[in-house]
């Protein structure tokens, strides 16, 4: 009979050590419990410190008491003793009462008038009628100084100080201490294993449960089996944990189909991917071929002219571009110099880049306007001109802005498509630049020393937006040395990995560097925009021109 209750008692201790086991091998247990037991423990420090003071408080207002009581018995006993009485008296009280250490008296100016024993620290114009107290140590020996009959209060003419040992004080803290502690040890504890053993049948085993289930559902998809049975979904749960449960089902079944349909589309996808594929690659050829294509329309090589130096960068964002420039030779020693932004991007604005940049080069060379269609117009009425300012061959080139701008408005204007564009005639022997801008950003005459001498602003709207618009021609003068700077707003709106633009203050910082020729100014701008924008994608094309006169 006995051996059966050992073995009952044996068996219900291994139980019970396994069940402790079991739930010290579950993470969120453990972590659970100990969040419990912290937040108890950290409750009850909160509130161990106001009490411990309060404490400290009782047990120096209780010497204090005691002190007061002494020395107020003296001053009844002799109302009328001097102050070197009084002090005699006093001292008298070290021999009875060893927590009194000594002390100082004062009369009702506030003097010092004599100390007995250890003198106090703390002096009467330290108080200031407030009673404060203070701590001194020494050898380990704790002293308590506290204002312990004020005159003026009292309606007598001393007021005392009297310094305590107060050592036993801190063994009293500590018990006080020990007694806290230990009460919050053992309300922690019981909390939290009450936490604990709670925890297995109310979370932890369904979520065992879940978990197994969830590997189960795993292996299943991944070995496209069917679904097994999940033992989460007899717990029957009606709270939130159960909703999990309902929702993980819910969701394997969803899955369970997504991957049937997908099975179906996969085919299907795989002969479109093959498809497009090929389409791709078509395409890519395609836009290959109209990248070469439009290279041959860019100058291949710029022929320089004798006493200036002319040069270009062109990187386009995309395997075909909108910007464009171009140089070529006009009569009488002139030359045709060409910066331009077709709007939009892509294949579209490749096209019509090259449209414009064959009528400038076409109606440019044509002096017989007076003989074209009349559909074309009577383009001397669209432009603002002092024949004092401009050659007559000058005016008859700069004319192939009006004469592009009335083509594209009249045959493709249902399309939309226009272009920002500066048109300059410059005459090589004397520098002269006959121009006219047709909504382009200003260029930029830059002096020997490095200043900005003059912006070459628009003197008209874009070209192609509608027929019969009016372009204004200016004039300036370049003069040794000088540059003369254009640019697309691919490169004042060129972005880094952050969104920031390069902006147009970068760019004047470039440009007012002195440069000693116009290939070293591009490379300057150049370098420094592409250092900008890094690895980032180019949204829009970076084209510059610049021409120096060397003599």
């Amino acid at each position: 009979m006995k051996k059966n209750q050992q073995n009952s008692k044996l068996s219900s201790i291994q139980k019970l050590a396994q069940s402790i086991n079991d739930r010290l091998k579950s993470k969120l247990s453990r972590r659970v419990v100990l969040c419990v037991f912290t937040s108890i423990i950290v409750i009850e420090a909160i509130l161990l410190i106001p009490s411990l003071k309060r404490r400290e408080k009782e047990l120096l207002s209780q010497i204090k008491q005691m002190s007061s009581g002494k020395v107020a018995w003296i001053l009844i006993t002799y109302p009328n003793a001097s102050h070197t009485e009084l002090v005699n008296h006093l001292s008298e009280l070290m021999q009875h009462h060893p927590t009194i250490l000594g002390g100082a008296v004062y009369d009702t100016n506030k003097q010092k008038v004599g100390t007995f024993g250890e003198s106090p620290e703390l002096s009467l114009s330290e108080v200031n009628n407030s009673k404060k107290l203070f701590f001194s140590t020494s050898s380990n020996v704790y002293r308590y100084d506290d204002l312990i009959w004020y005159g003026k209060d009292m309606q007598t003419d001393y007021s005392i100080i009297i310094r305590h040992d107060c050592s036993n004080l801190k063994p009293e803290l500590l018990a006080y201490i020990s007694r806290i502690i230990g009460l919050v040890i053992i309300i922690s504890l019981f909390l939290t294993i009450t936490v604990w053993l709670c925890l297995e049948p109310i979370i932890i085993n369904p979520i065992l449960l879940l978990r197994s289930d969830l590997n189960q559902a795993g292996e299943a998809i991944y070995n496209d089996r069917e679904p097994p049975a999940f033992s989460s979904i007899s717990l029957q749960r009606e709270d939130e944990l159960g909703e999990v449960i309902n929702a993980f089902e819910l969701m394997f079944m969803k899955i369970s189909e997504a991957i049937s349909e997908r099975k179906k589309a996969e085919a299907a996808l795989q002969e479109s991917l093959e498809k497009v594929k090929t389409y791709s690659q078509a395409l890519n050829y395609e836009l290959e071929q109209g990248h070469q294509m439009q290279k041959n329309f860019l100058p291949a090589q710029i022929s320089q002219q004798n006493g200036w130096e002319i040069a270009s960068f062109f990187q386009p964002a995309r395997q075909v571009a909108g910007d464009f420039y171009d140089v070529f030779e006009l009569s009488n020693h002139t030359v045709g110099l060409v910066i331009a932004d077709v709007c939009d991007k892509g294949v579209g604005a490749a096209l019509f880049m090259s449209l414009f940049r064959s009528l400038i080069r076409v109606f440019s060379g044509q002096n017989y306007f007076e003989e074209m269609n009349e559909d074309l117009g009577s383009e001397k009425d669209k432009l603002y001109l002092d024949r004092g300012l401009a050659t007559e061959d000058c005016y008859h080139a700069l004319k192939a802005v009006c004469l592009t701008n009335n083509y594209i408005a009249k045959n493709h204007g249902e399309v939309g498509m226009f272009a920002t564009l500066f048109f300059g005639v410059l005459d090589i022997n004397n520098g002269k630049i006959t121009y006219i801008n047709g909504g382009h950003e200003p260029l930029f005459i830059i002096s020997a020393t490095g200043e900005i001498k003059e912006e070459l602003n628009s003197t008209g709207p874009a070209v192609g937006m509608l027929p019969d618009m009016k372009f204004k021609i200016e004039q300036t003068h370049l003069e040794v040395g000088e540059i003369l700077l254009g640019y697309t707003d691919g490169v004042p709106e060129a972005r880094n990995g952050k969104g920031e633009f390069f902006t147009n203050e970068k760019l004047r910082l470039l440009v007012e560097k002195k440069a000693a020729s116009a290939e070293g100014l591009l490379k300057e701008i150049s370098t420094s925009v592409l250092n900008h924008t890094g690895s980032a994608t180019q949204f829009d094309d970076i084209t510059l021109l610049a021409v120096q006169r060397q003599v």
